[in-house]
């Protein structure tokens, strides 16, 4: 069924996240609460909840998202082309303005199907949690309240891979290993993000490699429809979507 699916309409994100502080004695009393009481469920009888902050970044409630990098495939003399826009900085409501508004000029042009590797686990909720925290409204694409499963326009790379099966996780990175693609953790991978950003200050990096990222899943994407891969001299960073 894949073949049905109109690549130059799917959108392809990832996204980046890091915990609100830097650390967790940064935090307010009421959030060194709150985050105790939720890392309680995971975090190892010797650890405390300050040790486990470095996990925050990977909930909504507790995290900000610091870089959302998309793109999308389109033909040029019967070659596939990806064209990749990213949006970043240290305020969070800019920059899911900038994405909201931007999404909603690529959909008022086109249908539009996000796709993201286990997106619908997390980038897609954790963005429209983010919007809404930060007071903004949901673009048409994500306000999926109320809609039947086949009318909402997510793919995940991660469920087509399980093929109905439920029992594990399998990563970008093995999939990449698999399939022949570049892999896009040559320099740093997720769990790394934070200290990138909070200790390095380095944000650059970050998206750099997210765009690696969003280029992955768009290559496995191609391969599970038996494809060729994008070529690297087809791929440009764009300012807007045209």
């Amino acid at each position: 069924m894949l073949e049905n699916i109109k690549i130059d309409e799917i959108l392809f994100l990832d996204i980046e996240t890091v915990p609100q502080q830097a650390s967790f004695e940064l935090l307010d009393d009421s959030f060194q609460y709150l985050w105790d009481k939720k890392s309680s469920h995971f975090r190892k009888t010797d650890e405390t909840a300050a040790v486990t902050y470095n996990r925050a970044g990977i909930y909504a409630e507790f995290g900000k998202i610091i870089c959302i990098s998309t793109g999308y495939i389109h033909f040029v003399n019967d070659d596939y082309h990806f064209r990749v826009k990213s949006f970043y900085g240290h305020n969070e409501k800019e920059l899911l303005l900038e994405f909201s508004n931007t999404l909603n000029l690529f959909a008022a042009k086109k249908s539009i199907q996000l796709c993201a590797h286990n997106g619908k686990e997390f980038d897609f909720p954790y963005i429209a949690r983010r919007m809404l925290i930060n007071g903004l409204g949901l673009p048409k694409v994500l306000d999926i309240a109320g809609k039947k499963p086949w009318e909402v326009n997510f793919i995940d790379t991660l469920e087509l891979w399980k093929f109905g099966d439920y029992k594990s996780y399998t990563s970008l990175e093995l999939l990449t290993k698999i399939f022949g693609i570049p892999t896009p953790k040559d320099d740093i991978d997720g769990s790394m993000v934070a200290t990138v950003y909070w200790k390095e200050n380095n944000l650059e990096r970050i998206v750099t490699y997210c765009e690696k990222d969003i280029l992955a899943i768009a290559q496995l994407f191609l391969k599970y429809r038996g494809e060729s891969l994008i070529k690297e001299d087809d791929i440009r960073s764009i300012t807007l979507f045209q």
